[in-house]
C-alpha cells in the first residue's frame, strides 16, 4: 500500500490521543523534548503527520518547520494550522531535505520517516539529512518500529495466524511494508555509523498497546502511577525492545 493510500485510511491525528494507552507515546516523548529544547529553538518536524507536535510548539512561541510526504495528512496540517503564524509546511521527503540550509535547526523531530524505509540506504539518508540540518550541538529524535514488539502485538492481539502467515519472515522478523521495522540492534549500529552523539534511547509506548484494555480500564490514580512507572523504566536497556515505537535521541557533535 502506498502512503498516500494509506494515510487517506489511516486517522493519524487521533494516534496518539484516542484513548490512555495510545497517549503514553505522546506524554513519553514530550518528556523527553521538554529536557533539551530551549526557548527561541527553531524546530523542524520532519515526517509531522497532521502536526501534533508542530501545533504544540509553535504555540509555546517556537517557529517550526514541518515537512510530511503523505499529501492526505499535508492538506489536514494546512486546513488546522493555517492561523498559526510560525509555522511553515512543505510536503516533502525526509531523505531529500534540500529546502533547507545546512545547520538550520536547533532541534529536529524525526518521528515517521523511519517507519516508512525499509532499506539501510534509505534509513540513512534520512540520518544524514537529519543530521545536516540540524546546528552543531543540536538534539535530534529518530523514532522507530521495534520489530520484536511487533512480533509480540501481531501475535497475540491482532492475527492468530500471524507466524503461518506471509508478514512473518523466519527468523522472527516482521515482513516490512507499509511500515518497516527495526531491533535496537540495528538502531543503535545505525546511529554509531551516523557519527552523532547518544544522548538518550527510551520505549515511547513500552507495553501500551499490548496491554491497552487493562490500561485503559484503570482509575485516574492507577493509572497515574502506570504511567509513572513507564517512566521510571523506558530508559532501561532491558526494556527497550519490548516497545512498539523506541526513540533513539542524539547529539550533532
Amino acid at each position: 500500500m502506498e502512503l498516500n493510500e494509506l494515510y487517506s485510511q489511516f486517522n493519524e491525528e487521533l494516534r496518539l490521543s484516542k484513548n490512555r494507552a495510545s497517549r503514553i507515546e505522546f506524554y513519553t516523548t514530550l518528556n523527553f523534548i521538554k529536557k533539551y529544547i530551549k526557548a527561541g529553538d527553531r524546530v523542524l518536524d520532519i515526517g509531522a503527520g497532521t502536526g501534533v507536535y508542530t501545533k504544540l510548539f509553535a504555540e509555546l512561541g517556537h517557529h517550526v518547520s514541518a515537512v510530511e510526504l503523505a499529501k492526505p495528512n499535508v492538506i489536514k496540517m494546512k486546513n488546522s494550522l493555517y492561523m498559526i503564524p510560525n509555522i511553515d509546511i512543505f510536503e516533502g521527503n525526509a531523505i531529500d531535505l534540500s529546502m533547507f540550509a545546512d545547520h538550520s535547526f536547533d532541534l529536529v523531530l524525526c518521528l515517521g520517516p523511519l517507519y516508512h524505509l525499509s532499506s539501510v540506504q534509505g534509513k540513512m539518508k534520512c540520518v544524514e539529512e537529519a543530521k545536516r540540518v540540524c546546528k552543531k550541538g543540536g538534539i535530534i529524535f529518530f523514532a522507530y518500529i521495534s520489530n520484536d514488539m511487533v512480533f509480540v502485538t501481531e501475535t497475540m492481539l491482532y492475527n492468530s495466524k500471524f507466524l503461518n502467515s506471509e508478514h512473518y519472515e523466519n527468523p522472527f522478523r516482521v515482513k516490512d511494508g507499509p511500515f518497516c521495522f527495526i531491533t535496537v540492534g540495528q538502531m543503535r549500529q545505525l546511529m554509531k555509523k551516523s557519527g552523532l552523539e547518544k544522548v538518550a534511547h527510551f520505549a515511547a509506548d513500552g507495553l501500551s498497546e499490548l496491554l491497552g484494555d487493562k490500561i485503559n480500564a484503570m482509575s485516574e490514580d492507577q493509572f497515574g502511577e502506570w504511567l509513572n512507572f513507564h517512566f521510571h523504566t523506558c530508559e532501561k536497556s532491558e526494556c527497550l525492545g519490548y516497545s512498539n515505537h523506541i526513540v533513539f535521541v542524539a547529539k550533532n557533535v
